[in-house]
C-alpha cells in the first residue's frame, strides 16, 4: 500500500500521539513496515484492508538489522576487559572464567560472555533484549546514577518515543494496578527487587532496577472516579540513564518492565 493511502485517512496535524512526530512518518511505516495503524487515535480505519499493511520482506529485513547489530555489539563486547568493566555494570565475574559476567536484569540473571549470552540459563528469543542488554555491557560507563529523576520527555531525542513508552508501558501498568492496594503493587515490585520510595504523593511508588546502573521510579497514582481522574502510571529515569542505554533500547527496558509485572501478578 502506498503511504499517500494511509495519509489521507489521518488529520495530518503532527500531533505526535502516534509516536512519531511527523503524519507522513506514521503512514510510512504502517504501509511499509507493519506499523499498528490504530496508534493514531484518529485514524480512519473505514474500508482500510489489514492484511494488506507491512510487508513480510521488510519484517524480514528488519530482523536481519537486528541480527546484525547484534553481531557488531559482540564484535565490540569482545574488545573489553571483563574484569576491568564488572564493577562499573554492577556485575560480577563468573567464578571459573574472567570472560563471564553475571548481573540481573528485572530479577533474571543474565550470564555473558564473549560469544553466549544467557537469561536464566536460556538464550533470549527477542532479539531487542540482546540489543539492550549487550548494549549495558558496551557502554561501560565510568558515571553512576545521580537519584535525580526525570521523565523521557526530559532527556534528548526522545520526542517521538515518549507515546511509546505510554503506550507499552505505563497504559498497561495503570491497568493491571487499577484497584490495587498499595500493599498489593509494593510486593509485586519487590519481586524485581524493588524498593519503597517514602514520603511519595502517589498511591504506591518503588524503584526498580531493571539493571544494575538503570533503576527506573514507578509512580501509580489510582483512580478517582468522584473527581473523574483515571488511573494514571509514570515512569521516571535517572538523569545519567543514557550513560547506559540509548533511547531505543532505554524504551524497550521499560515495556520488559511492564512484561514482568504482568507475569507476576497474572
Amino acid at each position: 500500500m502506498n503511504p499517500l493511502d494511509i495519509l489521507k485517512r489521518v488529520p495530518k496535524t503532527n500531533c505526535g500521539e502516534c509516536g512519531y512526530t511527523a503524519c507522513l512518518a506514521f503512514a510510512a511505516n504502517v504501509a511499509k513496515s507493519g506499523e499498528d495503524p490504530t496508534k493514531c487515535p484518529y485514524i480512519d480505519l473505514k474500508g482500510l484492508d489489514l492484511n494488506s499493511l507491512g510487508n513480510t520482506d521488510l519484517d524480514n529485513l528488519s530482523n536481519e538489522r537486528d541480527l546484525e547489530l547484534i553481531r557488531h555489539l559482540k564484535s565490540k563486547v569482545k574488545d573489553h576487559n571483563f574484569e576491568e568493566i564488572a564493577p562499573r555494570l554492577g556485575a560480577t565475574l563468573a567464578l571459573h572464567t574472567k570472560d563471564m559476567l553475571i548481573f540481573s536484569y528485572l530479577a533474571q540473571e543474565v550470564l555473558l560472555s564473549k560469544n553466549q549470552l544467557l537469561i536464566n540459563n536460556k538464550e533470549p528469543e527477542d532479539p531487542r533484549d540482546q540489543i539492550l542488554l549487550y548494549n549495558y555491557v558496551h557502554s561501560a560507563s565510568h558515571s553512576i546514577p545521580t537519584g535525580d529523576w526525570i521523565g523521557l520527555e526530559s532527556l534528548p531525542n526522545t520526542i517521538s518515543k515518549v507515546k511509546t513508552l505510554s503506550t507499552y508501558c505505563e497504559q498497561r501498568l495503570a491497568q493491571l494496578f487499577t484497584g490495587r492496594s498499595p500493599e498489593q503493587i509494593f510486593s509485586y515490585c519487590s519481586m524485581l527487587h524493588g524498593k519503597k520510595v517514602a514520603d511519595s504523593s502517589a498511591t504506591a511508588a518503588s524503584i526498580i532496577p531493571v539493571l544494575p546502573m538503570v533503576p527506573q521510579q514507578l509512580l501509580f497514582w489510582d483512580e478517582e472516579p468522584e473527581d473523574g481522574f483515571k488511573a494514571k502510571v509514570k515512569i521516571l529515569f535517572d538523569a545519567r540513564v543514557l550513560d547506559y542505554l540509548d533511547v531505543e533500547s532505554l524504551v524497550f527496558s521499560a515495556e520488559r518492565l511492564a512484561d514482568r509485572l504482568m507475569q507476576l501478578v497474572s
